[in-house]
């Protein structure tokens, strides 16, 4: 499902920055949160990317440990769930073991996303994956202490170039180009974009956080985001580049022009078929969570048939590359009768919920069966035959749609979408947002309606928007 860019109004028709009158309280693999089904933990996995047996090493942090299921967060991380408040140390030597916690100082700081099909299919502008690998082991080595200052919510994104984690709209993000330099992007604000050459792109990044903090040490403010700045304080291109040029790193200014792309569309479930012969299988994972038997067989089909690897993405799956095609077709059908997703027409494509009941004290409902429900009754056209997963809402254009249980709306996509949102235990409220626009809503009318009810409202609502 395509998710269209996050972009910011421009800066005088932006809403007032956010006062933070507190810090920054984003979980980490640390910092374990409180709620309702016990503490959870939030690893990071820049770039998505995890060996096999770092994979298998989660799996058996979350049965030990946890409740047995990982869930996959819209930044491409993991979560351990139903920790025991008092497990944090032991967690934390499972993962220092397993290589996850390089760094107990920049451990919240390491939110980098990375273009998941990057070399494997010919498409964009080549394997980014170096990029964020550099960048995180230069975060984690200290290279720049200062950057130790950034909220948990920050985001740095690697963009191959087919526009897909630049659609996020991240905080600093990395475009590769056809010449094999980088577009340096800050923000989503009015300003001109950087060029930079490829070997120097992850530096530049770090050096956008860098001017990032000195905004906001001069802005006498507490923001977290870029986007959160005062105008008056914005980060400039010219302000960047003069930084870059400090250090060394030639960077050209390409103009509004240069802000133009085409979003690019997050991978479909299914084989992927590469230039090089080699097939990756991608697989989604409904609402995101999955259980550690689950987690265990990807970890065991990387393995034996992949390349090692696996991807996590932002829109809750996990790649595994490196297959032959014969290899990959026979991976998809096993991971598809483990119950995860491999067929492209699946009603699950596009469907995404909050954690809602029972484990978020602040939901209104269990948002989670809700959407289940909602996905088992989708409304399918007379010449589809049943059981085969194509329905009419699955259209390319049709928006996603997420199940929040309350006003926060945690994890929903960017862009356009369709808002089911819980009004109470057994009814939600229905209307279409865009996060790119000032208020966030483009549809003025809101449809309200039971629980029940959701399959064929949601169906309409994906339908018309």
């Amino acid at each position: 499902m395509s998710l269209p860019p996050t972009t910011i109004p421009p800066a005088d028709e932006a809403p007032s920055p956010r006062a933070r009158g507190r810090d920054d309280a984003c979980p980490g693999a640390l910092r374990l949160h409180p709620a309702d089904d016990g503490s959870l933990a939030r690893v990071r996995i820049p770039g998505g990317l995890l060996t096999a047996g770092q994979a298998r090493a989660l799996a058996g942090a979350s049965e030990e440990l946890g409740d047995g299921r990982l869930d996959l967060t819209s930044r491409g991380n993991l979560q351990v769930r139903g920790l025991d408040a008092a497990c944090g140390g032991e967690l934390a030597a499972a993962l220092r073991g397993a290589g996850l916690l390089p760094s107990d100082r920049f451990d919240r700081v390491r939110n980098i996303v990375a273009s998941p099909l990057g070399g494997l299919d010919g498409a964009g502008c080549g394997d980014v994956t170096a990029w964020a690998r550099e960048l995180d082991t230069a975060l984690c080595a200290g290279t720049w202490e200062e950057l130790s200052g950034l909220s948990g919510r920050f985001l740095f994104a690697m963009d191959d170039g087919r526009g897909d984690v630049a659609a996020l709209g991240a905080d600093v993000t990395l475009i590769a180009t056809r010449d094999g330099g980088a577009v340096l992007r800050v923000g989503s604000g009015p300003g001109d974009d950087l060029e930079v050459r490829g070997r120097d792109a992850p530096r530049a990044a770090a050096l956008a956080a860098m001017e990032f903090l000195a905004r906001v040490r001069a802005s006498g403010t507490r923001v977290w985001r870029v986007r959160e700045l005062p105008a008056q304080h914005a980060v400039t291109a010219d302000g960047l580049a003069a930084r870059l040029a400090d250090e060394g790193v030639e960077a050209v200014r390409i103009g509004q022009s240069g802000r133009e792309a085409t979003p690019g569309v997050p991978p479909a479930p299914g084989v992927v078929s590469g230039p090089d012969g080699r097939h990756a299988v991608s697989v989604l994972v409904p609402l995101g969570r999955v259980g550690a038997a689950q987690w265990r067989l990807l970890a065991g089909l990387a393995s034996r048939g992949g390349s090692g690897e696996l991807r996590v993405t932002p829109w809750r799956g996990v790649v595994l590359p490196g297959f032959t095609a014969d290899g990959a077709a026979a991976a998809a059908r096993e991971v598809a009768d483990a119950g995860l997703v491999t067929d492209p027409g699946s009603p699950w494509v596009g469907v995404g919920a909050c954690t809602g009941r029972p484990g978020c004290a602040k939901s209104l409902a269990d948002v989670r069966a809700h959407a289940a429900r909602a996905v088992a009754g989708a409304p399918r056209s007379p010449d589809t035959p049943q059981g085969s997963g194509d329905a009419p809402q699955d259209s390319p254009d049709a928006p996603p749609v997420y199940f929040s249980g309350c006003e926060r709306r945690c994890g929903h996509p960017g862009g356009r979408w369709v808002d089911a949102l819980a009004i109470s235990g057994t009814d939600y409220r229905l209307t279409v947002r865009d996060t790119r626009e000032p208020d966030g809503v483009t549809d003025a009318g809101a449809t309200d309606v039971a629980a029940e009810q959701l399959a064929d409202a949601v169906a309409t609502a994906r339908g018309t928007a």
